[in-house]
C-alpha cells in the first residue's frame, strides 16, 4: 500500500506531476490550471494567490492541500477566516464535502489515479533505503550546481538559527552589543560541552567590570575564575599563584558586590580532553579580555580574514596554566597553553560569523552576511563523523562553507528524513518524461 504524508501531496501539486487531461471537481466541474500560487511555508492555506478556472470562471484565491477532504474538519478550518478565500481543496481521497465558514462548498479536486507512476516509484525508492543518506545511490549522478544550491540553503538556515541566538542575547542586554559580544565569546569558548557555564559566568560578571581591570591580568583572572567557583583546597606544592587569586578575588568580590551563581559541579571535565578543560579555557578567555577591552569593537573591524584571526586569538596563559589543567593538578609535562589551529577555526565557526550575521541582520547590512560566506571559504573543513557521510558518498567538504552546510544538511532535513523539503530529494523524484 502506498504510504506518504501531505508534504508529497504539496510537492505533487507544486511540480504539477499529475495528469491535468481533463481535470474535474468532484461535483464535475472542468478545472483549468493558470498559476499555482505560492507555496506558503507559514501559518494559513498551503498555496497562495492561484489562478483557476472552474467551469469557464475563472477564480482568484488560495489552495488548500490534505490527506483527505475530511481533515478540513479535522484542521479546524471551517472556523478560520484565512481559509475563506480557498478557491480548491486538493486532496489524495474524498471522503465528505467540506464548506467554508460562510456555508458555501469547497470545489474538491481527487489526486489518487492520477499522480505520475514514475513520481510514485521514485519516492518508494527514496523511502525505503535503508542508508543514513536516502538518496545516497543517485548522489554521483546530481550535478555540482544542485548539490551545491542545497548546502548553501542549508547553511544560511544552520548561520539563521545561530544568529538567532546571538539577537536572543541581545534582547536580554537591551541592545547591548558589547556586552553581547563578551556573552557570545564565554558560551562559544565553552565549544558545547560547557557552553552553558560558560555563559552563566559572563552573564554575572558584568564587561564593564572585566573593562574596568583590562592590563592586569591578576585582576582579570581573580575575577573570572572566582566567579566561575573553581578555587579548591589544594595540596599542591605551587599555591601562591591560586591564594593571590583567592585574596583578590574576596577584595574585588566585596568591591563590586559580586554574586557568584556557578557551583564546582556544574563544570564538565569528565569525558573532557585536558586541553579543553574549562579552567584552561578560562586562563585563555582571561589573556584575550586583558589584551582586548574593547571587544564588539575587534570583532567587528580586525577580524577581517583567517589571518587576523590567528594573530588576535594567539593568546599567552600565564605559568601556572602552562603547567597545570586545574587548580591543584600539576601536569606531567608543561605545554604552551595556546589554540590549535582546529580550536581557531570552531571560534571563526561558532563566536565570529554567527556575530557577523546577527549584525547584518539587526542593521539590515547584507555586506556582513557576505563576509561570513567568504570568511567561511577561508576556513579549513571540520572532520567529524557527519562530514564522513558525505564523504564516503564522494562529496567531500573542501573548506567550512562546505562542512557547515553539511551540518545543517543532515540535522534538518537526511536525519529527519525531510527528502521532499531537500532541492535534492525534490530532484529525485521527478518523472521521466523522454
Amino acid at each position: 500500500m502506498f504510504r506518504f504524508q501531505e508534504d508529497f501531496l504539496q510537492l505533487i501539486w507544486k511540480y504539477q506531476y499529475f495528469d491535468k487531461n481533463t481535470l474535474e471537481t468532484e461535483g464535475g466541474s472542468p478545472i483549468l490550471i493558470h498559476k499555482i500560487g505560492f507555496h506558503n511555508q507559514h501559518e494559513g492555506p498551503d498555496f497562495k494567490e492561484a489562478e483557476i478556472s472552474l467551469g469557464g470562471i475563472r477564480h482568484f484565491g488560495h489552495i488548500e492541500i490534505h490527506l483527505r477532504t475530511s481533515d478540513w474538519k479535522n484542521h479546524k478550518h471551517d472556523a478560520d477566516n484565512a481559509y475563506n478565500a480557498v478557491i480548491l481543496h486538493v486532496v489524495w481521497q474524498h471522503d465528505e464535502d467540506v464548506k467554508r465558514k460562510d456555508g458555501t462548498v469547497i470545489p474538491t479536486l481527487v489526486l489518487e489515479g492520477k499522480v505520475l507512476l514514475d513520481v510514485i516509484r521514485n519516492y518508494q525508492r527514496l523511502q525505503n533505503s535503508t542508508k543514513k543518506l536516502l538518496c545516497t545511490d543517485s548522489l554521483p549522478e546530481l550535478s555540482s550546481i544542485l548539490k551545491f544550491s542545497m548546502l548553501e540553503k542549508a547553511l544560511v538556515e544552520r548561520l539563521q538559527s545561530k544568529s538567532d541566538q546571538v539577537l536572543d542575547l541581545l534582547k536580554e542586554n537591551g541592545n547591548d552589543w558589547e556586552e553581547t559580544a563578551y556573552q557570545w565569546l564565554f558560551f562559544s569558548f565553552g565549544f558545547k560541552t560547557n557552553s552553558i557555564p560558560m555563559l552563566k559566568l559572563a552573564q554575572s560578571l558584568p564587561y564593564r567590570l572585566i573593562k574596568k581591570n583590562a592590563g592586569n591580568i591578576k585582576q582579570i583572572e581573580a575575577l573570572i575564575f572566582g566567579q566561575a567557583g573553581l578555587f579548591t583546597p589544594s595540596l599542591d606544592l605551587d599555591q601562591t599563584y591560586e591564594k593571590g587569586l583567592q585574596a583578590e578575588y574576596g577584595y574585588l568580590q566585596n568591591k563590586y558586590s559580586l554574586k557568584r551563581n556557578l557551583f564546582p559541579s556544574e563544570w564538565k571535565f569528565m569525558k573532557v580532553r585536558p586541553s579543553n578543560f574549562p579552567s584552561l579555557r578560562l586562563a585563555q578567555l582571561s589573556d584575550l579580555l586583558n589584551r582586548s577591552p574593547h571587544l564588539f569593537d575587534l570583532v567587528l573591524h580586525e577580524l577581517d580574514s583567517s589571518q587576523s584571526i590567528a594573530r588576535i586569538f594567539d593568546l599567552t596563559v600565564s605559568e601556572y596554566w602552562k603547567k597545570h589543567y586545574h587548580f591543584g593538578k600539576p601536569k606531567t609535562q608543561a605545554t604552551h597553553g595556546k589554540l590549535t589551529q582546529n580550536i581557531l577555526g570552531l571560534l571563526v565557526i561558532n563566536y565570529v560569523v554567527p556575530l557577523w550575521y546577527a549584525y547584518g541582520r539587526f542593521a539590515d547590512l547584507s555586506v556582513w552576511q557576505e563576509k561570513c560566506f567568504n570568511l567561511l571559504q577561508e576556513i579549513s573543513a571540520e572532520n567529524n563523523s557527519i562530514i564522513q557521510i558525505y564523504q564516503a558518498v564522494g562529496w567531500p567538504a573542501l573548506n567550512a562553507y562546505d562542512s557547515q552546510g553539511m551540518l545543517g544538511l543532515y540535522h534538518q532535513y537526511c536525519s529527519k528524513r525531510m527528502c521532499l523539503h531537500c532541492k535534492i530529494g525534490q530532484n529525485l523524484l521527478r518523472p521521466n518524461l523522454k
